[in-house]
């Protein structure tokens, strides 16, 4: 796997959200961010998306454990 398309780096990055990448796979994403802006910008929506979603799960946590009546 010596080129991506946008297609399989966009996939490729979401599955680095479930699974470690192997060396190579992450470099020729790397290769492919670094002249794609499109997934570059997708990249980052995805990391914003997942501390968004880290943020709503902790504050569901603390709202689920908060004491009966809000106090």
């Amino acid at each position: 796997m010596l080129k991506l398309n946008c297609e399989q780096a966009t996939r490729m990055m979401s599955e680095s959200q479930e699974r470690p990448l192997r060396p190579a796979e992450r470099t020729v994403l790397r290769m492919h961010t670094w002249i794609c802006a499109g997934c570059r910008n997708f990249g980052g929506q995805l990391g914003f998306i997942r501390q968004a979603m880290k943020g709503f799960a902790a504050q569901a946590d603390d709202d689920h454990n908060a004491p009966p009546g809000g106090a």
